[in-house]
Formats: C-alpha cells, sequence, structure tokens
C-alpha cells in the first residue's frame, strides 16, 4: 500500500491542499454569514430562510466534502514512508490543531442547526471573534508543516 500512495505523492498533496483550501473559504464565511444573519435577517421572514439555504449549502456542499477530504488525503500523506517524523513536534501540533479545526468546524454546524431551530444564539461580536480561530490555526499549522520544529 505504501508504495502505491508513493508514487501518488504529488497528486495526494495537491488533492490535501486544494481540499485544504476549500474547507478553509468555508471556516471564514461560515461565521461571517452568521454575523450578518443575526444582525440583518433575526430568526424569521425572507431574508433569515435566505441565510438559512446559504449557511445549509455552504456546509453540506463545500465545507463538509471538503474536511473530509482533507481528512482522507492527510491520513494518504501520512501513511507514505518517510513523510512524516512522529519524532519531531511539528506533526503533534498540527495533529492538534487540526482536530481543533474539525471541533470548529462542528460548533458552526451546531449553531446552524440552532439558526434553523430558531434558538438562542451567540451576538454577532461573538461570531467575528469566532471567525479568527480559524486563522489562528492555519498559523499554527502551517508554521508546523514548513519549519517542522
Amino acid at each position: 500500500m505504501s508504495d502505491i500512495l508513493s508514487n501518488w505523492y504529488p497528486y495526494i498533496k495537491a488533492m490535501h491542499i486544494m481540499s485544504v483550501i476549500a474547507w478553509m473559504a468555508g471556516l471564514f464565511y461560515l461565521p461571517r454569514l452568521f454575523v450578518h444573519h443575526i444582525e440583518t435577517a433575526g430568526l424569521q421572514g425572507p431574508s433569515h430562510d435566505l441565510f438559512i439555504i446559504m449557511e445549509d449549502k455552504l456546509l453540506r456542499v463545500i465545507m463538509n466534502p471538503a474536511m473530509i477530504s482533507t481528512w482522507l488525503f492527510g491520513i494518504f500523506l501520512v501513511m507514505i514512508p518517510g513523510i512524516v517524523n512522529w519524532d519531531m513536534v511539528w506533526p503533534w501540533t498540527k495533529a492538534i490543531a487540526v482536530l481543533a479545526m474539525t471541533v470548529f468546524h462542528m460548533w458552526l454546524a451546531g449553531q446552524r442547526r440552532k439558526f434553523v431551530a430558531g434558538k438562542r444564539l451567540k451576538t454577532g461580536r461573538t461570531y467575528r471573534m469566532m471567525n479568527e480561530l480559524p486563522t489562528v490555526l492555519m498559523v499554527v499549522i502551517v508554521l508546523s508543516v514548513v519549519v517542522k520544529f
């Protein structure tokens, strides 16, 4: 299996990078949609309904598949001999940051369900602050992988 993966390494890496880009785009955009949803549309009416559709499509059509493919291609990369040295710190910091990003993704999905149900939500300010989390995690991941400390 590792021989097959080694031969496909450039393609697996490329697919991983494309998946990460798509996932990050959604992680940056969905909290912004929440800010505008809570501050302009409220929890009922045509604007609310439109935001619900946009948030649902972003999560189901872009973010969920991108997260799954990021994980899948990332696991394939880890399985290729010589790519990851687990004696170093960087794979562990990256792994923790990716897990945190996944938890954030799930939190966003939970917030979307609350919008649909019309339950108590966070403020626009909270969603703005939460919008910074993927940036911090991205910095940790990129520094981990590129600098390899």
